[in-house]
């Protein structure tokens, strides 16, 4: 089995600090959701500027996604990929310092913008640095940072839940220590000449938006964008609303609200470090119709109750039992796995930007929804998540099954020649 072959060192390391842009993306959200009630006290906020903090934090990684993927195709992965996280540092100290609500969405602009640039690049990073038989594991991994994200700033606001605005501030201030480091470590990576990886600054020969429009690249962005959207909007609006939601509707404590999703968060990291074991097998696909199944169950309950905390419970069990299966690590790996390899970056800045786009308007209206009617908006993603369980399927049987093709794979991966020191021909 293809994800029995050891993986050299230096490919997790770069998978590692390519994960980092999950990780400050998934921190960025959840930070934002758990301290959006105290942003509310502290800077006085209706329900609308509540909704337009979280739609600009959304709506700005979505804008980054579509640009800094394009800019990464254009000049150089690498480049964008050292300095968009900077960037980010930038923007959450002004998050963790802002006065009042002007700053902070200040804040929010230029991190959300830098966080959604990293995304497609740091992706497009990896997956040209590993080689065929490494790849799903590799760009897997990425989504055990994106759930450490969470759980960082989970337990943080557990812990931090009775501090008031300064633990609002420890929990953003991490997420800028981070992004420093981050940056320091990935200034220092040493990777293989990448496909896209210009030393002048020139655009690569097949970097052209023309590339971008044609059936190679179309279809698979089409499905893996379908699919994203519709699953997004639910695991969006709970990673962004769920402390918010369970306070509002379910009549949780900020305590206890904090303490739930903390419970549940290391089941769905262990079980996403055991999709990571997979994901270059048979078996990633084969779980994936278990797990969307059980996932729709698990907001048909949430449904069914009316956003009630035992229902919310059941639900928050079964959600992080299925998620890591048929969720955002399925379309990081598609989207590579698909999508040519040359406009990679472009393609997948796309279905980020697009998809990030609609959550933006999503998240505006959600607590105006959740206060008319919990019952509409929690039906409303279970048809949606019902809807990304079809276009999962449709990948696996249609999508997949062409991107194996040994000539597609040769052709589009451009396996580097120059590894980094320290691994043999027998390694890779």
């Amino acid at each position: 089995m293809a994800g029995t072959r050891p993986i050299p060192p230096p490919l997790w390391k770069a998978a590692a600090l390519s994960g980092m842009a999950s990780y400050l993306d998934a921190g960025l959200i959840v930070s934002i959701s758990v301290n959006l009630a105290i942003y509310r006290d502290s800077y006085d906020m209706g329900v609308w500027m509540a909704g337009a903090i979280s739609a600009i934090v959304t709506g700005c990684i979505a804008v980054g996604s579509l640009v800094g993927g394009r800019l990464a195709d254009l000049f150089g992965r690498r480049r964008v990929y050292n300095w968009d996280i900077f960037c980010f540092a930038i923007g959450a100290l002004v998050i963790t310092f802002a006065p009042d609500d002007i700053t902070l969405l200040v804040g929010v602009l230029v991190a959300g913008l830098a966080a959604g640039a990293d995304l497609p690049t740091s992706l497009a990073v990896v997956s040209d640095a590993a080689p065929a038989w490494a790849r799903g594991r590799l760009v897997a991994f990425t989504q055990v940072m994106w759930m450490l994200g969470i759980a960082v700033a989970v337990f943080l606001g557990f812990v931090l839940s009775t501090t008031g605005m300064t633990g609002a501030r420890l929990i953003t201030g991490q997420l800028a220590v981070a992004a420093l480091i981050t940056w320091a470590l990935r200034s220092r990576l040493k990777l293989p000449d990448a496909l896209s990886e210009p030393d002048t600054g020139t655009a690569p020969e097949n970097s052209s938006l023309k590339s971008v429009w044609t059936r190679a690249a179309l279809l698979p962005m089409a499905a893996t964008f379908v699919f994203y959207v519709t699953w997004g909007l639910g695991a969006n609006t709970f990673g962004q609303f769920g402390t918010y939601l369970l306070v509002t509707v379910s009549d949780a404590s900020q305590s206890l609200a904090t303490g739930i999703n903390l419970a549940f968060i290391p089941v769905g990291v262990l079980l996403t470090l055991a999709f990571v074991r997979v994901a270059d097998s048979p078996w990633r696909d084969r779980l994936f119709h278990m797990a969307a199944v059980v996932q729709i169950l698990a907001f048909v309950i949430a449904s069914l109750t009316a956003g009630a905390l035992v229902g919310m419970l059941v639900f928050f069990v079964l959600y992080q039992l299925s998620h890591p299966f048929a969720g955002e690590t399925n379309y990081k790996v598609w989207s590579q796995l698909t999508l040519p390899a040359d406009t990679r970056g472009t393609t997948q800045g796309l279905t980020y930007a697009l998809s990030r786009g609609v959550f933006a308007v999503a998240a505006f209206f959600t607590p105006a929804l959740a206060d008319h009617s919990p019952s509409v908006l929690l039906w409303t993603i279970t048809a949606c998540m019902t809807a990304a369980a079809l276009a999962g399927v449709f990948i696996i049987r249609v999508l997949v099954p062409r991107s194996a093709s040994p000539a597609r794979d040769a052709a589009d991966l451009r396996v580097p020649s120059t590894w980094p020191a320290g691994l043999s021909d027998k390694e890779h």
